[in-house]
Formats: structure tokens, C-alpha cells, sequence
């Protein structure tokens, strides 16, 4: 009687198939998502800019105005001295956008339909540039 077992398990051919497999379906997923990265952080800015603005409509039914621009952001954050504030209206003590960068305020502004301008200066960090993002770009907000 023949008593010879056969082992069971994988070749070195069949194992390298297997990763050489997996490694087409990773390259084919990070193909995929790979810009997916860079397209959230424009929507998380432009979510952080609508909430900003409501931050700036109750500083300003609270107050009486918008902060100046030397105030800035920072009036949502800590007392500018101006009568009529007395808790934050935003809870960060940083207001920085996706990329690093603080969001950039000015009052009065000439670029939004707003007494004010709320803008993030985008992944170049450079103001004035295509990928800057704003209170003037409503329809996408």
C-alpha cells in the first residue's frame, strides 16, 4: 500500500500570484482615491467659510457691527475691547484652513456681495491665485 501524503499548500508560483494580484488592485484603488484628498479639504473650507459667516452675523447682531479688519478673526475668538462681547463666538483659538494657513478677513470687502470678504488663500498659499476660496464663491458654499 502506497502511504504517500500529499502536502497541501501554496507554490512560491501561486504565492507571488496572489501578491502580484493584490498589488494591481492597490495601485488600481490609490488611482482612484488619490485625488479624493485634496477635493476634501476644499469642501471642509468651504463648510469652515459658511460657518464662519454665521460666527460673523452673530458678532454682528451682538455687537452692532462686523469686527474691522485689524480686528480680524481673531474678535470671534478673544474680546477685541468692543462693548457688547462677552463670550467667543467661535470655540477655536485658531481659525486655520485645510492647508495650514489663518482664513483671511477683510472689512470692508470688494470681492463678495458682503460687507466683508472670508477667504481661504488655498493649497499654494498664495493670495489672489485660481485656488484661493471665498465668501464670493456663494454658489458653491
Amino acid at each position: 500500500m502506497n502511504n504517500k501524503r500529499r502536502e497541501h499548500g501554496f507554490t512560491l508560483v501561486e504565492l507571488l500570484l496572489v501578491v502580484t494580484i493584490i498589488g494591481i488592485l492597490a495601485g488600481a484603488v490609490m488611482v482612484n482615491f488619490g485625488g479624493q484628498t485634496q477635493k476634501a479639504k476644499i469642501i471642509r473650507a468651504k463648510s469652515d467659510i459658511t460657518s464662519i459667516q454665521t460666527a460673523l452675523s452673530i458678532y454682528e447682531i451682538s455687537i452692532g457691527s462686523y469686527p474691522t479688519s485689524d480686528q480680524g478673526l481673531q474678535a470671534l475668538v478673544e474680546d477685541p475691547g468692543v462693548e457688547g462681547w462677552t463670550d467667543p463666538f467661535i470655540p477655536k483659538k485658531s481659525i486655520k484652513d485645510p492647508w495650514g494657513n489663518e482664513y483671511r478677513y477683510s472689512n470692508p470687502g470688494d470681492k463678495s456681495g458682503f460687507d466683508y470678504d472670508l477667504y481661504s488663500v488655498g493649497l499654494d498659499g498664495q493670495e489672489g491665485s485660481e485656488d484661493d476660496i471665498g465668501n464670493w464663491d456663494e454658489e458653491d458654499n
